[in-house]
């Protein structure tokens, strides 16, 4: 039996016992015994009044592990689950629940054995349920099963590639939550084992804490001085990434263009840097200003800043994820000139994090000691410390939960010394960063099952890499390609260090991702060729409609560019037609600026950034600039969007070669489809700076059908220098732009 790659689900209900003891009227102790002994257990649970998901390591006494959960009363529902190691893989139980007062418990969630994954031949599939006496529905064509759906009564068949999803039903039981498994039948069956201590290539930069802090300082600053430069830099081929293994430095890391700067541990604390991951407004040249510091990351690391305070002062496509800062975080240049927004997820800031003179910035489920600061439009989601919302004065969106997340893969270092990609689960309603109360959950994937992408590679070798059911390891370094990569099998997942930047040559399509379930793109940077494509990543088939709600694919600092390095062309960035796609941290770009003869309104054409057509799509951390016609066009049923940042395009020659096919001046930034019932958006700014001709227009940035399913919670519009205007914020509603960079601003709509 060929199993999929992916650490599975729990290997069956006999691998282990669990249960719910009420100690008090206001305790319960959760109990968990593994057949054999683990070496952690970690529990997850929600429904304590007032707090969030917890994510506790559970305390082992003789073989069974335990953990006390307080703060309930009568009738308060426990959803819980367990992760366990057994034998060194990783495994995530089914939900199971609790009613205080009552003792009641939902019906165990259905596993399936063999688990999903990717098989060479037809399978045989048993589901089971914990829960004695109770009885399966089962659905096969990706649809949610119900009492009505087709009873199971012995194993089933699954000759070919298909999703099958469950839930078990007791009279007098709450029914259990979807068990979901996806089966891709007739490919070769897991990836040819590569090495767990794989050769990374020459641009990816290892420490180990027994070397010298002068050895690692030498090669942070040599790195520093070839990509600090914003005139000869930014659109450089140079990439880099700096790794460092679990362990203590005492370094000062000054993050430069297209460097990536990462912790090797499984969590943040495990990699202490006492000193400092700056971005600055480096440059004489950038005047003071971080408006242009873009493509640069930090992860997974826990650091002391030597000031008290750590400073981050970026724009675009530069995440800041799985920090623990043991002090401030500065999101503004020393200078206090302006930086241009960004992006924090399950992040720490044990101090005060301070915007200043950032003008747009989303943080999503993270904990902050405070906020200070905001000039525009500062949107958090799922975080403690956030203020509450006061848009417009001060422009604050906060929402106490995330509807979805999961959070990125990484990359990290075992206790063996072998490379491991660790994969967080799914949450929902998500509150703080992932690993507050212990381990992220999730599961683990060692790197024999991973294909590193490094220079030399080709468009055929990866692709055969995907067909042999590996994964993918990108690199630093640009990747030319004549085909388009196809990623046909679920579960798998795409993780690039350095900004590894997919060029598609001759026209084609860079990636096609299927409509399966659990794929995941992280960390990927696609540049347009300069032969039109009409897509640089597509996410499901046009038509696509299973859903994909406890397993979706994820999109996650994956960045788009058309001109500025090249002269680029693509019709659009981004089309998703895949059901509850997250979309977590994009930046869309059609360059205004960039190396000469690769920018003009006739030279880096480009239509639209993002296309949805997927119904319940998620986007967390929008930002989309400058395309030619609509920036966003979402068509899907059931959208969400928290945070959207649009600048419209600068060098609009005239009116009359930009009029909408409406007949309105101008194209909307954010387009809903005139079909769509149900939308709701927070958080939405968009600008404009018709520099060529300042006498262009847009009627409105935000075009919506009028009916009460469709929401948007705090918007604005500002004219930058008012060249040009923007007539209305949303369809008629909101003023015209006045002068003076002052925005116009609507609370909510309708």
């Amino acid at each position: 039996m060929a199993a999929g790659l992916t650490a599975p689900a729990a290997l069956a209900a006999d691998d282990y016992t669990q249960s719910v003891s009420q100690v008090s009227s206001t305790q319960v102790q959760i109990s968990f015994t593994p057949t054999t002994p683990a070496l952690y257990v970690d529990v997850h649970y929600t429904g304590v009044p007032g707090l969030g998901q917890q994510n506790v390591r559970m305390t082992n006494g003789s073989g069974t592990w335990r953990t006390t959960v307080g703060g309930l009363s009568t009738g308060n529902v426990l959803d819980y689950w367990f992760t366990y190691e057994k034998s060194g893989p990783q495994y995530d139980t089914p939900h199971f629940s609790y009613t205080v007062g009552g003792g009641s418990t939902t019906v165990a969630a259905p596993t399936f054995s063999p688990p999903g994954g990717t098989y060479t031949s037809a399978q045989t599939v048993t589901i089971s349920s914990a829960t004695a006496g109770a009885t399966i529905r089962y659905t096969v064509d990706g649809s949610t099963p119900t009492a009505s759906s087709t009873l199971y009564s012995g194993p089933i068949s699954v000759p070919n590639s298909r999703t099958v999803n469950a839930i078990a039903l007791k009279s007098g039981s709450t029914t259990s939550a979807v068990s979901s498994a996806t089966y891709t039948i007739g490919t070769q069956a897991g990836c040819p084992t590569q090495s767990d201590t794989p050769n990374f290539g020459s641009n990816v930069r290892i420490f180990d804490p027994s070397m010298s802090a002068a050895t690692i300082q030498a090669q942070l600053d040599t790195d520093f001085t070839n990509q600090k430069d914003t005139l000869t830099a930014q659109f450089a081929e140079r990439r880099v990434a700096h790794l460092f293994k679990p362990g203590t430095y005492g370094v000062h890391d000054n993050v430069g263009f297209y460097t990536s700067v990462a912790g090797l541990g499984q969590n943040p604390g495990d990699v202490v840097i006492n000193g400092d991951i700056t971005v600055d407004a480096f440059n004489a040249s950038d005047n003071g200003v971080a408006l242009q510091n873009f493509w640069r990351s930090a992860e997974n690391m826990a650091v002391n800043p030597a000031s008290g305070n750590d400073r981050w002062a970026v724009a675009q496509a530069a995440p800041f994820r799985r920090m623990d800062i043991r002090g401030g975080l500065q999101l503004y240049p020393a200078s206090y000139g302006y930086a241009s927004g960004g992006y924090i997820a399950d992040t720490k800031v044990s101090g005060q994090a301070a915007s200043v003179s950032q003008q747009q910035w989303y943080t999503r489920d993270s904990a902050l000691g405070s906020w200070n600061g905001g000039v525009w439009n500062m949107v958090f989601s799922g975080t403690s410390g956030a203020p509450a919302t006061t848009f417009p004065n001060p422009p604050e969106t906060t929402l106490a939960t995330t509807p979805v997340s999961r959070d990125v893969p990484y990359l990290y270092v075992d206790g063996t010394g072998k490379y491991r990609v660790f994969l967080p689960s799914l949450r929902t309603n998500a509150s703080g960063p992932s690993w507050a109360n212990g381990s992220t959950p999730g599961s683990s994937v060692p790197m024999s099952q991973f294909y590193v992408v490094k220079s030399g590679d080709t468009a055929a070798s990866i692709n055969n890499a995907l067909a042999a059911g590996c994964n993918l390891f990108f690199t630093p370094g640009i990747y030319h390609l004549n085909q388009t990569l196809n990623v046909t099998r679920a579960n798998t997942t795409i993780l690039g260090i350095g900004y590894p930047t997919l060029v598609p040559d001759n026209g084609v399509n860079a990636m096609q991702v299927s409509d399966v379930d659990g794929v995941r793109l992280k960390g990927l940077l696609f540049d347009a060729g300069t032969t039109n494509s009409q897509a640089l990543l597509t996410v499901g088939q046009s038509g696509s409609s299973a859903s994909h709600a406890s397993n979706p694919t994820t999109v996650q600092d994956v960045f788009f560019r058309i001109g500025g390095q090249i002269a680029g062309k693509a019709t659009n960035s981004l089309v998703v037609n895949s059901s509850d796609t997250i979309i977590d941290h994009i930046w869309a770009w059609r360059a205004d600026h960039g190396n000469s003869g690769t920018v003009g309104w006739n030279t880096n054409t480009a239509d639209t950034g993002l296309v949805v057509n997927g119904a319940n799509v998620l986007a967390t951390g929008l930002f989309v600039e400058h395309y030619q016609k609509y920036q966003v066009i979402w068509n899907g049923q059931g959208g969400k969007t928290i945070f959207f940042q649009n600048e419209m395009p600068y060098d609009v020659p005239n009116q009359a070669s930009w009029n909408a096919p409406s007949g309105v001046a101008g194209y909307a930034a954010y387009k809903v489809g005139s079909n769509v019932t149900s939308h709701e958006a927070w958080g939405l700014g968009s600008y404009c700076f018709f520099d060529t001709n300042p006498a262009v227009s847009s009627y409105h940035a935000f075009e919506v059908p009028n009916t009460s399913g469709v929401r948007f919670h705090s918007l604005l519009t500002v004219s930058l220098n008012y060249r040009g205007t923007i007539t209305h914020v949303i369809n008629d509603t909101g003023g015209v732009t006045p002068s003076g960079t002052v925005p116009v601003n609507v609370v909510s709509y309708p």
